[in-house]
């Protein structure tokens, strides 16, 4: 029998390189199998390891490699365009690619005028905010920006959690001054974390808040954003200012005998399924892309004729009113940099912004991706943080990129940051002449057309993928989902972000082991017996891999998995009587890193296999392991020539040193 096994795992007729192997007798008559050494890297200077953990850590891009070599000159203009992306590709920009641009441009404006409206009341602002957010901020996004597709201004998620954060500190009702005061304040500490981010080269820190739970609680906020639009839908004038979907609900059916307006329903639900048939129809027939964009302001300008003609605000229809013509006043002066009002406002613009943040790289990779282009996410962090920062200084609050403009944008053929400045240009011309206009725009069009942006948001698709993968994924996406609709933005977001660290803990503490065995008609491939059920287990040793970097957080859970999959394994010998185990491999291909942790837990791995008179043989280490395994002198623990270059390797040499005993 140890012959046949011997043959089927070559142990014969191997040609070798050099011998590194205890686990042979020298003394044997027979052959022994040679096998190639495990190299030991050269040891690096610390000062060079940490740089390169530095650079790899916050510069893997190499920013720096374009000014290699170059003259002062040169340097200078380089560094230019690093930080204005559009001295670069306006070299080459023509009239093709402005009609692409202008076209686009006026098709997004048409859609984010009566989107802006509506979003500043979502943040409880007054109007002409929302427009004067897509004013300056996609100004400066157009020079400082990478991405080609991606249209500024305020979005619906943003707006919510921005208005819901701030009511919490000061009541918008009772005190706006201080409440719009506030408001600049995060806005303006939010475009600071984002230029800090980018500038430190932390955009990694976002990618934290896994992809499930971005979907749920955006979705989730597209329920609550929907629900709060009932009051203008239905013309309730006495509403919860709570935003969970008990206290709304509870709020919308209180007041159904009295508090409902039905002149105000019909024009609200008139518009609202004209503007969800013109989205059907965009989506069905892609080249009428542009009906579903400028649905929007027609209906907005379709209503407000009618409203006036009619004086149905006379009869309890609400209207905007009065929206301030001008273009955006200086708000410097507004801003809290001390007091108690300061540290509020920084909490929030944190959270606003790297919700703000997230979305932004988020829509920016999408359609880079579509495009076959590069897009640098630190320089998109400083670009959005600094046109924040100017915002806040300009009576603008949080903006960011929006999903259903840029998609617009890209639909309509844009070229370049361009059509952000055409846009810019169209909402400063209606600040400056047609405001008045929108005088008498019924609340419940606003209303409408927010509950038709934010349904997109609800991606049943991505839920059911998120489902079929990933279980665990999917708790995250329904945690922040639920805990959106049914407490608040606020805690759905503290469920996103602690599920998303959850998971990682998991993964880290709890890293995947498995049993490997030689998977049939191969020489050398040892694989999972549980993904190769047809995987033979080779008698008397037994085969581990670990799946992760070995560190103090799961060196001792390990080690104990280890010795389970050990005392499993021995108890199904026995039952089977086939010989016992006498040597151990691990194969450490998956294990990137080793602490002082993990080396001890192996050492104890080491002395419980002893007592059992178990060898323990390693195979496959990388390098950092390879060296801290000598460094710490554990290859002299367990004997030299235990550790091999492959799995094939060390079944080879210690099935032959089986052979030779009695």
């Amino acid at each position: 029998m140890a012959k046949n096994v011997s043959d089927e795992h070559g142990s014969k007729g191997v040609e070798t390189i050099s011998s590194s192997s205890s686990c042979q007798s020298s003394s044997s008559p027979r052959s022994s199998p040679y096998v190639h050494e495990v190299g030991v890297p050269p040891k690096q200077n610390l000062l060079k390891e940490i740089a390169a953990a530095v650079k790899e850590t916050l510069f893997a891009d190499d920013p720096l490699r374009h000014f290699k070599d170059q003259p002062s000159s040169k340097k200078f203009i380089l560094g230019l365009q690093a930080i204005f992306p559009i001295l670069e590709w306006g070299k080459h920009y023509n009239l093709s690619k402005f009609k692409g641009d202008l076209i686009a441009g006026l098709t997004i404006a048409s859609l984010c005028i009566p989107q802006d409206i509506g979003y500043a009341k979502l943040a409880n602002l007054e109007p002409q905010y929302g427009l004067y957010s897509s004013f300056v901020p996609p100004l400066i996004y157009a020079f400082m920006g990478s991405s080609r597709d991606i249209a500024i201004g305020p979005v619906a998620v943003v707006s919510l959690l921005l208005g819901s954060l701030l009511q919490d500190e000061i009541d918008s009702s009772t005190n706006p001054v201080g409440y719009r005061h506030l408001a600049f304040t995060a806005t303006f500490f939010a475009g600071l974390t984002q230029f800090i981010l980018g500038f430190l080269r932390l955009g990694f820190l976002i990618d934290f808040l896994s992809h499930a739970a971005i979907v749920g609680f955006m979705g989730g906020a597209a329920v609550t954003i929907a629900l709060q639009q009932l009051k203008g839908l239905l013309g309730i004038k006495k509403f919860t200012k709570d935003t969970d979907i008990v206290s709304v609900m509870s709020s919308v059916f209180s007041s159904a005998r009295h508090g409902w307006n039905w002149n105000t329903i019909l024009i609200g639900i008139s518009f609202l399924i004209f503007l969800s048939v013109t989205k059907y129809i965009g989506k069905k027939q892609k080249k009428f892309f542009w009906v579903p964009a400028i649905a929007p302001l027609i209906s907005v300008i379709i209503s407000t004729v009618s409203v006036y003609a009619t004086r149905a605000d006379k009869h309890g229809v609400e209207i905007v009113k009065n929206i301030r013509k001008g273009i955006n006043p200086p708000s410097v002066k507004e801003i809290f940099f001390s007091g108690q009002y300061a540290g509020k406002g920084f909490k929030i613009g944190v959270v606003s912004g790297m919700i703000a943040l997230t979305e932004a790289v988020a829509i920016g990779r999408t359609f880079a991706s579509m495009k076959d282009y590069q897009l640098d996410g630190n320089k998109e962090m400083i670009a959005l943080g600094t046109m924040n920062i100017v915002g806040s200084m300009t009576s603008c609050y949080v903006a960011t990129g929006s999903f259903s403009r840029s998609a617009v944008n890209y639909m309509s053929g844009c070229e370049t940051a361009v059509s952000n400045i055409v846009m810019a240009c169209v909402v400063l011309l209606t600040l400056a002449l047609i405001t008045p206009l929108f005088k008498y725009t019924p609340n419940a069009i606003l209303a409408s057309i927010i509950i038709s942006a934010v349904v997109g948001l609800v991606d049943i698709e991505a839920v059911t993928l998120i489902w079929k993968i990933d279980k665990f994924d999917f708790i995250a996406c329904m945690g922040a989902f639920f805990g959106v609709v049914f407490s608040s933005v606020e805690v759905g977001l503290v469920i996103a972000v602690s599920i998303s660290f959850a998971k990682i803990l998991l993964q880290v503490t709890r890293p995947r082991t498995a049993i490997l065995g030689k998977v049939p008609r191969t020489a050398t491939v040892y694989r999972n017996i549980q993904q190769y059920p047809d995987a033979t287990k080779v008698p008397g040793i037994l085969i581990v891999r670990v799946d992760s970097a070995i560190y103090f957080s799961n060196s001792n859970y390990v080690k104990e998995r280890i010795l389970r999959w050990l005392a499993d394994e021995e108890e199904q010998v026995k039952e089977n009587s086939q010989p016992r185990f006498q040597y151990l491999i691990i194969e450490m291909g998956p294990v990137t890193d080793i602490d002082t942790s993990g080396i001890h837990a192996l050492e104890e791995l080491f002395r419980a296999l002893q007592k059992r008179d178990i060898k323990l043989v390693l195979a496959n280490p990388g390098p950092v392991v390879v060296d801290k395994l000598h460094a710490s002198k554990f290859q002299e623990l367990i004997g030299e020539g235990r550790i091999f270059l492959t799995v094939a390797d060390a079944v080879r040499t210690c099935y032959s040193k089986m052979e030779l005993e009695p």
